[in-house]
């Protein structure tokens, strides 16, 4: 399922660069010419925009899967978090959610780690996760938005440098290849740059969505912890270990530890 998801947002993507090519090249010379031969028209610059294309599917493919409200927030993990919260084990429910993998169960194992500390620091603890996954998902978004300004940049270079070929030709010379020849370079060169600015319109466009959708996904992450912990027993939690894991600070060296 997911190979067919990525192959039928490659082919998306790439239709529409097929298609302009190829249109162009019919009006500029009357004829059809392949998808690899416009590829290598487009010179060097077109091996890095091929990468930049490949990048950009990947990350939409990827923070889309991640950013998936089942993704985010297992209704499992809810559901067998708050069937511990009910029984009163939070032992259990941390152990339940250390086993998980889910954004959902590192909050609240994060949360529930500093439940024997009030309920200042466990709400403290629980924003402080929400926000290094938000962190972390937004720094993969933010590469789309790389890929959009700088894929135009590529394929100009690749413009200007082709462009600096084909005049120097017409320099050495002149006019005797007539301009038809000279049209046809310049319809050449500018493959490159067609190409880099529809990399970079889809990859605005996602980064603009994909922004939108992790919001939505951490607000409804945030407000089912927020749902789980409200009316927690604090009182009877205070200076428990819930986490039970090992600590390494111990007094410091020069204090005689207490007998017995």
């Amino acid at each position: 399922m997911k190979k067919t998801i990525q192959a039928a947002f490659a082919v998306t993507l790439l239709a529409p660069m097929t298609a302009f090519a190829a249109e162009g090249a019919a009006h500029a010379e009357g004829k059809k010419e392949s998808l690899i031969t416009l590829y290598t028209q487009g010179g060097i610059v077109m091996h890095f925009l091929l990468i930049c294309s490949i990048a950009m599917v990947w990350l939409v493919i990827d923070i889309w899967m991640r950013t998936n409200r089942p993704k985010m927030t297992p209704p499992e993990d809810v559901a067998t978090a708050q069937d511990r919260f009910r029984a009163g084990d939070y032992v259990g429910a941390y152990q339940a959610m250390k086993a998980g993998v889910s954004p959902y169960a590192e909050v609240v194992r994060a949360g529930l780690s500093s439940i024997g500390h009030g309920k200042d620091a466990t709400e403290e603890a629980i924003y402080s996760t929400v926000d290094k996954i938000n962190s972390t998902l937004q720094t993969r978004i933010n590469y789309l938005s790389v890929i959009g300004v700088c894929a135009p940049m590529i394929g100009l270079l690749g413009t200007v440098a082709g462009m600096k070929g084909a005049f120097g030709s017409l320099g050495s010379t002149g006019l005797s290849g007539g301009v038809g020849e000279l049209a046809g370079h310049i319809g050449e060169v500018l493959v490159a740059t067609a190409t880099g600015l529809l990399v970079a319109i889809p990859a605005f466009g996602s980064f603009y969505f994909l922004r939108n959708k992790l919001q939505g996904a951490v607000h409804n992450l945030q407000g089912e912890c927020e749902r789980l912990f409200r009316n927690a027993p604090y009182e009877y939690l205070q200076n428990t270990d819930v986490g039970q894991e090992e600590t390494y600070a111990a007094l410091p060296n020069w204090i005689d530890a207490p007998e017995g």
